[in-house]
């Protein structure tokens, strides 16, 4: 296992919520060894100790949970390093160089529009053998972009990029996501009807009860398409919409869903106003979550460091189809959104509607399997009420889905530290996803495709005719 994590953005949100609460899980479950180390990196001057009250603050409040001896652990392998991520010599300071110095993880928490710059950087400060560079969501800003990145590290590592170079998208470490690969692959039940035959429409959800929550400087210039739509979205869509693969070895699985991606066909430009949806949220009030109180919230626009001229969406709606013949006829729509009355993240399949549905009249069966969180699998089925023999009445079968040991990023550290990479996404994985969504984005820029509004707290946007 790699014994060395520098985590460049050190005092950012990502990891004051997950990387570092990630990291005393691993620890509390045996997966850290006894000298790893963990070194912080920004452009603020802060101490050792200073930076240790930071981490601290943060898993009282985000690792509450967890063991406090294994808190303290955590707290005591970190330290911290002012570093320009961009200059080779400031990074080498903290990565060390040689090829056989401890092998690093170098964990990228900063934003897209560093990416290149930091990994020129790391190359040229020289990584020890072993090491990895983790590269966070999204994998650039565009498929040219990502085409560029791609080309870039393939410079820097050569054969050894899709070993060295982990693209981290966390919604394949929730253990619901990969739970959805034996479901499919392991039922002979699911397989007779996971196809276009039986399913009329596939739902592909993450509607959040959240608003910014102080992510203004980041989400105000990507929005809910490029924030969880191009990565986490099209990874769900891809697990769902794959043929079996042929082994569950790591390079069979992304050759299935990079396949399942090729297949999946954009709006075209006629299309574009009647399969696409944006908008974004005015004033309203927030229901209350797990930590959090109902609350008023401002209009997006009005939201601090928010540029409302730039018209960014909250709330991104798709259509697209899937051109294999597993799944010709069937819609898939993706949806994502902030600030709605529900918490919603997964998979709802809803059924064509049979002839003995209608004898009783019964609408279709749905399915309804949760990604992340405590979210349970629910099944509903169409049944006959003991009142009235014509009468319809819902069936409802749910299981809670297994236990997990760790979190999605726990999942993500530990298969990074121990050199795999079935938790990271390939290279041609992240430019299919972009080819998706670029005629989207071009047709929003262009203004085809209307913003429309919805109030803070709603259940979503009204329903509209159309496809």
């Amino acid at each position: 296992m790699i014994p060395r994590l520098v985590l460049f953005g050190a005092t950012g949100d990502l990891a004051a919520r997950y990387l570092f609460p990630a990291l005393v899980a691993l620890h509390a479950t045996g997966r850290l060894p006894a000298s790893f180390s963990i070194t912080g990196t920004a452009r603020d001057a802060l101490t050792d100790a200073a930076f240790r009250r930071h981490v601290t603050e943060a898993l009282s409040t985000y690792a509450a949970d967890q063991p406090a001896e294994s808190r303290a652990t955590v707290v005591e392998a970190t330290r911290y390093a002012a570093v320009d991520i961009t200059d080779p010599a400031d990074v080498g300071r903290v990565i060390g160089s040689g090829e056989d110095g401890p092998s690093v993880a170098a964990y990228l928490a900063v934003p897209p529009g560093v990416f290149a710059d930091a990994l020129r950087a790391l190359a040229q400060a020289g990584m020890p053998d072993g090491s990895r560079v983790a590269i966070e969501k999204p994998f650039g800003t565009s498929l040219d972009d990502a085409r560029s990145l791609n080309a870039l590290v393939a410079d820097l590592f050569g054969d050894a990029t899709e070993r060295i170079v982990f693209r981290v998208d966390h919604v394949l470490g929730m253990a619901t996501a990969q739970n959805l690969i034996g479901l499919r692959i392991a039922n002979r039940s699911m397989d007779a009807f996971w196809n276009a035959e039986a399913v009329e429409q596939v739902e592909i959800l993450w509607e959040e009860t959240i608003g910014l929550e102080g992510r203004a400087g980041y989400f105000d210039r990507a929005g809910a398409l490029k924030d969880v739509m191009q990565n986490h979205m099209l990874q769900v869509l891809a697990l769902v919409a794959m043929e079996p693969p042929a082994s569950l070895a790591t390079e069979d699985l992304r050759d299935a869903k990079v396949q399942a991606l090729r297949a999946v066909r954009s709006p075209g430009a006629d299309e574009m106003a009647e399969r696409s949806r944006r908008a974004r949220y005015g004033a309203g009030t927030l229901a209350p979550s797990r930590s959090t109180a109902a609350r008023q919230v401002p209009a997006y626009r009005d939201e601090a460091g928010v540029d409302a001229d730039r018209g960014t969406e909250t709330l991104a709606e798709l259509v697209v189809e899937v051109d294999t013949p597993r799944w010709h006829g069937a819609r898939f729509v993706l949806r994502g959104g902030k600030a709605l009355a529900e918490r919603r993240k997964g998979i709802l399949v809803r059924f064509r509607p049979s002839a003995g549905a209608a004898l009783l009249g019964g609408g279709p069966g749905t399915l309804w399997i949760g990604i992340d969180g405590p979210d349970d699998i629910v099944l509903e089925l169409v049944g006959m009420s003991s009142d009235a023999a014509s009468a319809s009445q819902r069936v409802v079968l749910s299981s809670a889905p297994p236990s997990a040991a760790l979190t999605a990023y726990g999942n993500v550290l530990a298969d990074l530290l121990a050199g795999g990479s079935r938790f990271a996404v390939r290279g041609d994985e992240a430019e299919e996803a972009w080819r998706i969504v670029m005629p989207v984005i071009e047709a929003w820029d262009a203004g085809a495709v209307p913003l429309e509004e919805y109030p803070a707290g709603a259940v979503g946007l009204p329903a509209r005719n159309g496809p």
